[in-house]
């Protein structure tokens, strides 16, 4: 036994596969009674309580929550980091809504002292709502990245993040050119990029901001540096996409743009995707390009609603974002319920273990991670979240009437939010308890 060895008895619930793929019955694993046994921050066995305890050491702490769910730690695969500040801003559409509110918001960030009061502020409320992977937009200034990443390296979280490149069609104050977003960015990879737990993702705002220069050289940038992410949006909103075709009327479209610079991907994330053809969704299949889905904003906005049993059709990876600041809420459980919503509206279903799948084991396909994160499965890293099933008076009655492990994860994804988090474990460690 190791001074960092550890277990906690609970509930365990986590995806062992796309329900999409396998079907309900097959996607999960749910141990009513089960003990999760930590050892150097890697999960090293799950199980029933019954099963595992005889095998400990008896020295060993057993940490017990006799009315809660322990789940893999959240995965958030689409937010803005600079955007924290103006979360909850009276909505407009995209375009209206980037020039009022976010470019003056993201102006700040030109001072690092200003990023690292905000990256505190940003990593406390991921971790107080579950979330203990992210990929994140910074701004165009490189304080914004350097802010972001030393608070996370100082928390061994696992965080995706990078420098906006924007180069046109935006204020003055906020762009760069082709050549220094190409400079930053590299000097960012070379500084942070597998440092611990952190990886880089080049991140062009989206195709109406950054000039063919400019993609090209985000284009460079992943074949000069194999593992790094491209991380941008797509098709959001139906004016950016009529003022992609008018910025780019040689291209048969706006995924096409991106695939022009071969910016497509196994790592590569597009945001959004809410109004996507079946060809570009075959498109994205055939590089392993990943879309995050992002309900909350695409609401708030007005853009539209994602049409994911047409990404399931064409077995197109999703993850689930938050997109805050257009989202409006750090906590993928509210995100969640705003997806069962986007689903009803099309007449289609979303299961709760589909739920769990997209805020877990979906988004750690996503990011290309599964072999480390999104599942209690052993070996992988110990992020893991534990759900309070008495968080509230009325969660707690509402749960005292379900049935099945399936209700219960449905209610936590309607009712649930930041309190329902008790506890956040990154690589085995406690970054956030509930007051």
């Amino acid at each position: 036994m190791t001074a960092t060895r550890k277990a906690y008895r609970a509930a365990l619930l986590h995806s062992l596969a796309d329900p999409a793929e396998v079907g309900i019955e097959a996607s999960y694993e749910y141990v009513e009674d089960g003990l999760l046994v930590i050892d150097q921050g890697h999960i090293q066995a799950m199980g029933a309580a019954s099963d595992l305890l005889p095998t400990l050491d008896a020295d060993i702490e057993v940490v017990h929550y006799p009315d809660a769910l322990i789940t893999p730690g959240f995965i958030d695969t689409h937010i803005h980091f600079p955007q924290t500040g103006m979360i909850g801003s009276y909505g407009e559409q995209l375009l209206d809504w980037l020039n009022t509110y976010t470019f003056p918001c993201e102006r700040q960030f030109a001072d690092k002292g200003h990023a690292d009061q905000v990256a505190d502020i940003f990593l406390a409320e991921l971790l107080r709502n579950g979330t203990t992977t992210a990929l994140v937009f910074g701004s165009v200034h490189p304080e914004s990245v350097n802010a972001l990443f030393e608070q996370a390296e100082r928390l061994d979280l696992r965080l995706i993040a990078g420098k906006v490149m924007m180069d046109r069609n935006a204020p003055d104050y906020l762009t760069d050119t082709a050549e220094t977003g190409y400079r930053d960015s590299q000097a960012l990879i070379q500084r942070w990029h597998g440092k611990g737990r952190l990886q880089y993702a080049v991140t062009p705002r989206f195709a109406p901001t950054s000039t063919p220069e400019q993609l090209a050289a985000a284009g460079r940038l992943l074949k000069e540096n194999p593992g790094v992410y491209l991380h941008t949006h797509l098709s959001e909103n139906l004016k950016e996409i009529d003022w992609v075709k008018e910025l780019f009327p040689e291209r048969s479209g706006y995924l096409d743009v991106y695939d022009h610079f071969e910016l497509l991907g196994e790592r590569s994330v597009f945001a959004h995707g809410v109004h996507l053809c079946d060809a570009e969704c075959e498109r994205l299949a055939e590089t392993g390009s990943a879309v995050a889905f992002c309900p909350t904003s695409n609401l708030f906005l007005g853009s539209g609603l994602f049409n994911l049993p047409q990404a399931e059709r064409f077995k197109v990876n999703v993850g689930l974002g938050t997109d805050v600041g257009a989202g409006t809420s750090f906590s993928l459980l509210n995100t969640l319920n705003e997806a069962y919503k986007v689903m009803q509206l099309q007449g289609a279903r979303l299961h709760p273990f589909k739920s769990l799948y997209l805020a877990t084991l979906g988004g750690a396909r996503a990011l290309r991670l599964d072999d480390r994160i999104g599942s209690l499965r052993p070996g992988n890293e110990a992020d893991f979240v534990v759900l309070d099933y008495k968080a509230t008076p009325l969660l707690d009655y509402r749960l005292q009437q379900s049935r099945s492990i399936e209700e219960t994860l449905f209610v936590l994804t309607t009712l649930g939010d930041d309190r329902t988090v008790r506890e956040t474990y990154a690589a085995g460690r406690c970054v956030h308890k509930r007051a």
